[in-house]
């Protein structure tokens, strides 16, 4: 335990990404509860005005740009006295293996996460996860390094938070099933075929959440829900047919627990992103923070349905690869990067996005346990393919 983590003193927190939706909010939170939480770290990739303003507004004892160009441009700015500009490799190792740090809070969008997840786990710290492609892409490694380091992760997703809270009634034998739930995107009750000319910034419109633009498109394939059915099944040890996903458009349920004796416990809240981050970064407690609280008076009705598996094939990889294990999430979650992108980029069409990734996992070549070399090498290799297989669909004279 450290210093900081004694009764009545402040939690430390490295945020890596912090200019994104996720670290903003986590800045908010901490910005809330001065007397509790700290900010002694910062990172972003390229927005660096956005991150010297935070700088100087929370004074952290590190601040780093991971893109070279953002990093020569804070670099000429004037900096708190006590803030110490790093850059190059070493920069998020200086800052997450800081004796000092009690919880580092991992919010770098896709596979460029996994690096420093993995880095604050070695140094034995608590992780507050809410890069999901680190448990997607190598969950049984990750999960086996936070117990040898006696490291404690913690989710941030809504749901998987929402699950962890509700766990807290139960013994982990005692759980029968989760049950995570879905808004549906901006799609919701559309059939296929209402979707062949979707637009980027059709797919942008999200009817609840306020997400980053990749995250957001995950959320109109329902992507984003395959890859919670996966990060679920390694944080919380489950199998896969322990794991369900219904639609709830309020987004006021964020997921359900059900345990062997038919108790279903639930955990409610507006569509905020702090109470989950707040939960992460103050667990076991509970404080009153920034987040929304419900209104009551307000609230009418919460709806429910099953999700269309035939309009978004996606949810159906999401339970293969959970299944399957090894080596698929790897390629999934690469597979996915790259098809949005490219979606984002107008070089493939929205339907097309889980169809390539469908393509890719079965072209890979399968392996039960993989390295976390290996997994890097098909992370590369898968992106190269989604690039292959659109250059020739591109060039199919049926296209």
């Amino acid at each position: 335990m450290n210093a900081s983590q004694v009764a009545g003193s402040r939690r430390r927190v490295v945020i890596l990404g912090s200019t994104g939706s996720i670290g903003t909010s986590c800045l908010k939170v901490i910005d809330h509860l001065p007397d509790r939480l700290e900010a002694l770290g910062l990172s972003a990739h390229a927005r660096w005005e956005d991150l010297l303003k935070q700088t100087r507004q929370f004074q952290p004892r590190y601040v780093a740009a991971t893109d070279a160009q953002a990093a020569r441009a804070l670099a000429q700015q004037d900096l708190p006295a006590g803030t110490r500009l790093l850059d190059g490799d070493d920069a998020i190792a200086t800052m997450v293996c800081d004796p000092d740090v009690d919880v580092v809070l991992t919010a770098i969008v896709g596979t460029a996460g996994l690096t420093g997840t993995w880095l604050a786990l070695e140094a034995g710290k608590t992780v507050a996860v809410a890069n999901k492609e680190t448990l997607v892409m190598a969950g049984p490694l990750v999960m086996e390094l936070a117990q040898r380091k006696n490291a404690r992760i913690l989710p941030v997703d809504s749901e998987h938070s929402a699950i962890f809270q509700a766990m807290q009634s139960g013994a982990p034998r005692e759980i029968q099933r989760i049950v995570l739930t879905a808004s549906g995107g901006p799609f919701r009750g559309r059939k296929r075929a209402d979707l062949a000319n979707i637009t980027p910034e059709q797919a942008l419109k999200h009817p609840t959440w306020t997400m980053g633009r990749k995250i957001t498109i995950d959320s109109a394939t329902m992507m984003n829900k395959a890859l919670e059915i996966i990060e679920a099944r390694w944080l919380f040890n489950l199998k896969s047919e322990q794991i369900q996903v219904i639609l709830h458009p309020e987004s006021i349920i964020h997921s359900f627990v059900e345990f062997t004796d038919g108790s279903v416990l639930a955990q409610l809240s507006p569509p905020d992103m702090c109470l989950p981050i707040q939960y992460a970064l103050t667990y076991p407690e509970r404080v009153s923070g920034p987040a929304r609280r419900l209104n009551w008076d307000e609230l009418r009705s919460l709806n429910f349905q099953p999700p269309d598996l035939d309009t978004f094939p996606a949810l159906a990889l999401g339970f293969e690869v959970a299944r399957r294990g090894g080596t698929c999430g790897a390629v999934l979650n690469a597979a996915n990067e790259a098809a949005v992108a490219a979606f984002l980029e107008g070089a493939l069409s929205f339907l097309d996005i889980p169809r390539v990734c469908r393509e890719v996992l079965d072209q890979h070549h399968y392996s039960e346990r993989p390295t976390l070399s290996e997994l890097c090498a098909l992370d590369r290799w898968s992106r190269q393919e989604v690039l292959r297989w659109i250059t020739k669909m591109a060039s199919s004279p049926s296209r």
